[in-house]
């Protein structure tokens, strides 16, 4: 199946099920696409069971064609970061950078650790034999937020500018820092990023994380810079959202090649675009025709994307103990997502504060979604990644359709 018959059937199935949902569910519109993809992929499955076989064998060519972490990762995340980003006011975030920051680098890190050896523990009462190593790369994949699923969610909930700038900018930020986090462990079973099979020491890895993370935040300010003055030397709309595009994918494209951050370089330029771009180097008109760009790109592929994990279900490999883990691993890994947000929160409320329910909201509004998902098919094939991807997967699926439901009644109750 040729690429532009696998982004039609993804396009026409994002349009067919955002129509259903607007018109039946009426739920926020990225829950709805994963709910009925879902639905779908059992009707497939019952389909082939009474007769009609050939139905889930097009289904799993189509999925089959399509490198998920390679679309999420190289494709559709840069688009996605860089439209989040832009609506992020930079004010804000500066009022509630340790916050922001605290959650997205210390947090992360501790939820890795306590997730991995949590789960290490877990996974041998079950039977199941995954090394260390493998644990504690499902800890750096699961504990980050997803900004797409977060993002998506926010706009339907009525949150206040604080609380909205305090999880948009987490997720946006704990993304990088967890990719970076995945990547460093992943180079002790041989599949680093430039660092296959070596043994890092102490300052190898604090080398290669600030090459990443840091990096990447230099980097991000520097595109981001040279694009604010070309934005600003001109005035004609179409150039100026074309110097974007620019900025998105080749930033993104130049950063991997530089070995460093991508997704931090995209946010971070977002943000200075979004900011300091549309208030200094943009008419009104391009403002206008910026924003409702970015909107589209950002509904067109986050539709697509969940399309698309709801559709994954049928190329999984079911076990009942990879089943079971993953449930098992639901309150396991939303304890600890309490606690890791829960001690700095409270340590910063003795000078600062915060929303009421603050802690219960981050808890609980920390959603999971692709990237946990991206990440995990990045683990050398073998039956440790079947038994993670799935595990990984019921806690995504937990999270959007559960969490993602019910998150809106917390922050308004």
């Amino acid at each position: 199946m040729s690429i532009i018959d696998t982004i039609a059937i993804l396009i026409s199935l994002a349009a067919l099920f955002s129509y259903i949902n607007y018109r039946f569910l009426k739920i926020p519109n990225t829950i709805g696409l994963l709910a009925i993809a879902l639905l779908m992929s059992l009707i497939i499955v019952l389909a082939g069971k009474f007769g009609f076989p050939v139905l889930v064998d097009q289904a799993k060519l189509l999925l089959k064609g399509i490198d998920f972490n390679e679309a999420l990762m190289q494709g559709m995340l840069s688009a996605l970061l860089f439209a989040g980003a832009l609506h992020v006011h930079l004010e804000e975030l500066v009022k509630q950078k340790w916050v922001v920051a605290i959650l997205a680098s210390v947090g992360v890190i501790f939820s890795t650790f306590m997730v991995g050896f949590a789960s290490y523990g877990i996974f041998g009462l079950l039977g199941l034999d995954i090394p260390l190593i493998y644990c504690l790369l499902f800890g750096s994949l699961i504990s980050p937020t997803d900004p797409i699923a977060v993002l998506g969610i926010l706009k339907t909930v009525g949150a206040s500018k604080s609380l909205e700038t305090k999880i948009a900018g987490e997720s946006l930020f704990n993304d990088g820092v967890a990719v970076v986090v995945f990547l460093v462990l992943l180079s002790f079973v041989g599949g680093g990023h430039g660092h296959s099979g070596e043994s890092l020491d102490a300052l190898g890895i604090a080398i290669l994380f600030g090459q990443e993370a840091i990096g990447g935040t230099i980097f991000g300010f520097i595109i981001g810079y040279i694009a604010f003055r070309m934005l600003a030397s001109i005035d004609n709309y179409q150039v100026e959202i074309l110097l974007t595009l620019a900025l998105v994918f080749g930033g993104y494209a130049l950063a991997s090649a530089l070995h460093v951050s991508g997704p931090i370089a995209i946010v971070v330029s977002g943000l200075i675009i979004g900011n300091k771009g549309r208030k200094y180097a943009m008419s009104a008109k391009t403002r206008e025709h910026l924003d409702n760009f970015w909107e589209l790109i950002d509904e067109i592929l986050n539709a697509m994307l969940f399309v698309l994990i709801g559709l994954e279900v049928l190329v999984l490999t079911f076990n009942t103990e990879y089943l079971i883990a993953g449930l098992i691993m639901i309150p396991v890994v939303l304890l600890i997502r309490f606690i890791s947000v829960g001690i700095p929160v409270s340590i910063m409320k003795l000078r600062k504060s915060f929303t009421p329910k603050i802690i219960r909201i981050l808890t609980w509004g920390g959603l999971r979604g692709g990237i946990s998902i991206a990440l995990v098919l990045t683990l050398p094939v073998g039956e440790h990644r079947e038994a993670l991807l799935l595990i990984t997967y019921v806690i995504v699926i937990f999270s959007i359709l559960v969490q993602g439901l019910t998150v809106g009644k917390l922050v308004k109750s």
